[in-house]
C-alpha cells in the first residue's frame, strides 16, 4: 500500500476508533442501558468527527453528507414501519394468548432425558413468535434454568441451550428487529432473506440440537415438578386453547403465499386483536379500564388499542410470568428506531467521505474468491461485535463495508445479508463486554465465559456460513459467470 493510501486509511480509521472508544465508555457507565441513548449520542459525535475531517482535509462539501443522510434514512423508512408493526404484533400476540398458549403446551412435554433439546426448541418457538431473544431468555429462559438446576444440569449447559434456541428464533423471525435490519440495509425482501438464511441456519440448529440430545440422553435426573406452577399461572390468567393456533397458522399461510411483510404483520396484528377480544375479553377489558371509562364496548376498544401501541404489563403474582407477559407495543420500538437512524447517519457520513471505501481496501486481497469474501464478512461481523459491543452497529457497519464489494463481484445482496446475520446477530452474546453478553449473563446469573462454550448454535453458525460458501450451495452470481 502506498504511503498516500496508508495516510488515508489512518484518517478513515479515526471516526471508527472514536466510536469504539465512546461505546466502550458508554458500556462502562450505562451497561446494557447504553443503547437507550448513550450509544446514539456516540454515533452522532463520531459522525461529526467524520464530517469535520473530511471537510477539513478533503474539502468534501456539506451537501454530499446531507444527501447521503437523506438517502440512507430514506432507505429504511419501510423498515421503520415494519418495526412499529412488530411492536404491535408483540402486544396483540401476547394479550390474545397466542404466545402463552405456545409456552403452555410447549413446557408440558419437558422430561429429563430430552430437557436440553426441549429447552432449545421451546426457546426457539417463543423467540420466533416474539422476535426477541432478550424477552425469551428473560422469561421462559429463567424458568428453564431453574428446571435445569433441579435436574442436575450445569448452569452453563442449560444457558447454552436456552441462548441457542433464543437466537435461532431471533435470527429467522419476521418480527425480529435484527432480521428486518439486515434485510432492509442490504435491500433484500424480508421473507426472501429468511428463506435464504435457512440454508445455513437450518443445518447449524440441526447440529446443535443433536449435540443437546446426546448430552441430555447421557444425563439422569428427576422430573421437574416446578413447571406445573408456571403452567398453572398461565392457565389462570389466559383462556388457553388450541384454537389460538389459528393466528400463527394464518400468519404462516400469508408468509407461504409471499405476501408483503407489512401486509402480513398488519393482518396478523388485526387477527390477533380479534382473537384477544374473543378469547381474552376480561383481560382486554381490564387493560382498557386503566385508560378510559364508559360503556363496555368503549373500554374494550381502548384496551385493544392500548395493546397495539403501548407497553402492557399483566400482574400475575409470579415475577417470571409477569416479565413474560409484558409486551412492548409500538412505543417499545422507539429506542431501536432511534438507534437505527443515528447509525444510518454515521454510515452515511462514512460513505459520503469515502472512508468506508478506504477501509474496505484493507480487505480486498481476501475478497477475490467466494469463500474469502464470505469468510471476510463473517469475520468482520464477529470482530465488530467485540469492538463496538452492539449487534445492531455490527450489522450496519459490516453491511456498509462489504456492500460495494458484493455488487462489484456480482453476488446477490441476499448473500451479504445472510452472512451478516450468520455472524453479527448470533455471536453478540458471546462477548462478556457486549450489550448482549452482559444482559444475558445478568438475566441468567451465569457468566458469559461459562455459557459461551455451550452456545453451540451461535458457535456453529459463522462456521456453517463459510462451509456453505466453500461448497457453493445455492450461491449465485447473476451478473457474472461462475
Amino acid at each position: 500500500m502506498k504511503k498516500k493510501d496508508q495516510a488515508k486509511t489512518l484518517i478513515a480509521a479515526v471516526p471508527v476508533l472514536v466510536l469504539v472508544g465512546l461505546l466502550a465508555l458508554d458500556i462502562s457507565i450505562f451497561g446494557s442501558d447504553s443503547i437507550l441513548g448513550a450509544s446514539q449520542v456516540s454515533l452522532l459525535f463520531a459522525a461529526g468527527i467524520c464530517v469535520w475531517l473530511s471537510m477539513w482535509l478533503y474539502k468534501t462539501p456539506w451537501k454530499d453528507f446531507e444527501d447521503a443522510i437523506k438517502s440512507n434514512v430514506g432507505d429504511i423508512t419501510t423498515a421503520i414501519v415494519i418495526l412499529f408493526l412488530i411492536g404491535a404484533i408483540s402486544g396483540t400476540w401476547m394479550v390474545s394468548g397466542v404466545v402463552p398458549t405456545f409456552i403452555y403446551y410447549g413446557v408440558k412435554i419437558i422430561s429429563p432425558k430430552v430437557f436440553l433439546l426441549t429447552a432449545a426448541v421451546i426457546c426457539a418457538i417463543v423467540s420466533v413468535m416474539t422476535g426477541s431473544s432478550w424477552t425469551t431468555i428473560a422469561t421462559i429462559g429463567v424458568a428453564l434454568l431453574g428446571i435445569g438446576r433441579a435436574e442436575g444440569f450445569s448452569d452453563g449447559l442449560t444457558a447454552g441451550a436456552i441462548i441457542s434456541g433464543a437466537y435461532f428464533g431471533d435470527k429467522i423471525s419476521p418480527m425480529s428487529d435484527t432480521t428486518v435490519m439486515a434485510s432492509s440495509l442490504n435491500r433484500v425482501r424480508l421473507f426472501e432473506h429468511i428463506r435464504y438464511m435457512l440454508f445455513t441456519t437450518g443445518p447449524s440448529m440441526g447440529i446443535a440440537l443433536i449435540i443437546f440430545t446426546v448430552l441430555g440422553l447421557s444425563h439422569g435426573g428427576a422430573d421437574a415438578a416446578g413447571i406445573q406452577v408456571y403452567t398453572n399461572v398461565l392457565s389462570t390468567q389466559f383462556h388457553i386453547t388450541p384454537w389460538l393456533f389459528i393466528v400463527p397458522i394464518l400468519t404462516g399461510l400469508m408468509i407461504w403465499r409471499r405476501m408483503p411483510a407489512m401486509m402480513v404483520l398488519a393482518l396478523s396484528t388485526l387477527t390477533a386483536a380479534i382473537a384477544a377480544l374473543f378469547f381474552q375479553p376480561e383481560l382486554v377489558y381490564n387493560i382498557g379500564m386503566g385508560v378510559t371509562e364508559g360503556s363496555r364496548a368503549r373500554i374494550l376498544l381502548a384496551g385493544t388499542v392500548e395493546t397495539v401501541y403501548n407497553t402492557v404489563s399483566i400482574d400475575t403474582g409470579n415475577a417470571a410470568t409477569d416479565a413474560l407477559l409484558t409486551s412492548r407495543g409500538m412505543l417499545g420500538m422507539l429506542n431501536t428506531v432511534y438507534l437505527i437512524i443515528c447509525a444510518m447517519c454515521f454510515g452515511a457520513c462514512m460513505q459520503a467521505s469515502g472512508m468506508i471505501r478506504q477501509l474496505s481496501k484493507l480487505l480486498e486481497p481476501l475478497t477475490r474468491t467466494r469463500t474469502g469474501l464470505v469468510a471476510s464478512t463473517v469475520t468482520s461481523g464477529t470482530v465488530l461485535n467485540g469492538l463496538v459491543s452492539d449487534q445492531y452497529l455490527s450489522i450496519i457497519l459490516t453491511s456498509n463495508i462489504f456492500r460495494n464489494t458484493y455488487e462489484k463481484e456480482g453476488y446477490e445482496p441476499r448473500l451479504l445479508s445472510r452472512s451478516v446475520e450468520d455472524s453479527a446477530t448470533v455471536t453478540s452474546p458471546l462477548f462478556p463486554w457486549s450489550s448482549c453478553g452482559m444482559t444475558q449473563a445478568t438475566i441468567l446469573s451465569v457468566p458469559t465465559l461459562v455459557y459461551a462454550p455451550f452456545c453451540f448454535f451461535n458457535l456453529i453458525s459463522p462456521l456453517m456460513s463459510i462451509l456453505v460458501a466453500v461448497i457453493g450451495w445455492n450461491i449465485k452470481r447473476p451478473d457474472k459467470a461462475q
